[in-house]
């Protein structure tokens, strides 16, 4: 009750806001439950254990307000696990949080600044992107300023981090400790091109001198599309350098990206794709201190190399890198969407049998990804998948588990996103 009082509160104050300077108000709900049944599901299943089912839910609120030059938002959400709270509690778990809540000025038809909690997405969003699929999704604490006309786009971003307001420097781990970028995209009659600069500073506390220090570490690279008939294409390449915070120190890296994707759509409904991602890795015998494994930062990461996570969600980082050959056959018409995706993982760099030494083959296994969605209308969307995964004894070195169990996942999600409230003057 307590939280329907309080965005009731925030509802009432926003529209009588809206009443008074005579703008625009719009009011968005989402509601979203997920279940899934996980058996393999990111690593492999274990053999003495079992698999699981659960149910997930995000409930998000949207509050967007607009007067001439001026928009804000603010989005409340909770995220929950059906269960994680008694029938009886008084409280939630989880409670009310804040996903985005940024103010934004248009200074003229160019130039336009965004500052506050938000989410920052570009591109394919592999190295920057919302995170839907995960429930709580992804924003930050940013400064953004924007410069738009005709085909082009630049985008300046800062961020400054602190665990709370203090009076000294105190040690900050949470996320980075400050990240600063610049975007470019130039879009042409058939095409577009992106360029990333993005510098990431990770703090920690050098014990031996007594002090607080931060490795700043730079990803750079350019992002492409083609559309010209029915053919179209991506491809992106990307570069990271400088440093990686350790506990007590920092140390060099280098590391790379590249991928290319095809696609030909042979009808209005039925279209197919073929692609390659390499994502650079260190092998496990080579005693150079430099990190060498590509880590894709706050990228979508499940929508690449798998719908089953095994690679980059949460995990895989600082390891044997990944290449990814995948196919997708998509069928779309009337309300039904359907997606066929195989992949073929091997890893980047040498995986060495921890028991024998030997070197082992670099193959990882292959996935099987099926989806499909039906839209029912345009606020309502049904949703779910199976995958399989057939693992190798390569991927059970990496991976601990059983390569042999029948390691599979699947999920159905119901999207609920109606517009509750307009209100224009």
């Amino acid at each position: 009750m307590k939280v329907n009082i309080k965005l009731f509160v925030v509802a009432a104050f926003a529209i009588t806001t809206v009443s008074s300077f005579g703008q625009e108000l719009e009011v968005n709900l989402q509601l979203r439950p997920r279940f899934e049944y996980r058996n393999g599901y990111k690593e492999l299943m274990k053999d003495d254990l079992y698999p699981t089912s659960l149910v997930s839910q995000r409930s998000r609120m949207n509050f967007f307000y607009k007067q001439d030059k001026l928009k804000a938002n603010i989005s409340f959400q909770n995220v929950r696990i059906w269960g994680d709270v008694a029938t009886t509690s008084a409280s939630d778990k989880n409670g009310i949080a804040l996903f985005e809540s940024w103010l934004s000025y248009d200074f003229n038809e160019s130039w336009t600044t965004k500052i506050g909690r938000q989410v920052l997405s570009y591109d394919n969003q592999r190295i920057l992107g919302g995170i839907d699929w995960a429930q709580q999704g992804q924003s930050h604490d940013a400064l953004l300023v924007s410069n738009k006309k005709n085909n082009y786009q630049l985008d300046l971003g800062a961020a400054l981090n602190n665990t709370t307001e203090t009076l000294y420097e105190v040690a900050y781990s949470t996320n980075y400790k400050n990240l600063q970028f610049a975007w470019f995209n130039q879009k042409f009659t058939n095409s577009s091109i992106s360029f990333l600069a993005m510098n990431t500073g990770y703090q920690f506390e050098n014990v031996v001198e007594n002090k607080f220090q931060v490795a700043y570490l730079q990803t750079v690279g350019v992002y492409g599309k083609l559309n010209a008939s029915n053919f179209f294409a991506d491809a992106g390449l990307y570069l990271q350098t400088g440093e990686v915070a350790l506990p007590n120190d920092k140390e060099a890296i280098s590391a790379y990206y590249g991928a290319l994707n095809l696609g030909y759509k042979f009808t209005e409904s039925f279209k197919a794709e073929v692609g390659f991602e390499y994502l650079s890795g260190k092998d496990q015998d080579d005693s150079d201190a430099k990190f060498k494994a590509f880590t894709p930062l706050f990228g979508t990461n499940h929508g690449f190399n798998g719908f089953m996570d095994y690679f980059y969600v949460g995990n895989h980082k600082n390891s044997v890198g990944l290449q990814d050959i995948y196919a997708k056959l998509t069928f779309d018409k009337n309300k039904w969407q359907v997606a066929l995706i195989p992949h073929l993982f091997s890893s980047a760099a040498s995986v060495y049998s921890p028991i024998t030494l030997e070197k082992q083959d670099n193959y990882l296994g292959t996935e099987i990804d099926l989806t499909a969605s039906y839209k029912a209308d345009k606020n309502f969307l049904i949703s779910g998948g199976v995958s399989k995964m057939f693992a190798s004894n390569t991927m059970e070195t990496l991976k601990g588990g059983d390569n042999t169990n029948n390691n599979n996942w699947a999920w159905i999600m119901v999207s609920f996103s109606p517009q509750l409230f307009t209100y224009k003057k």
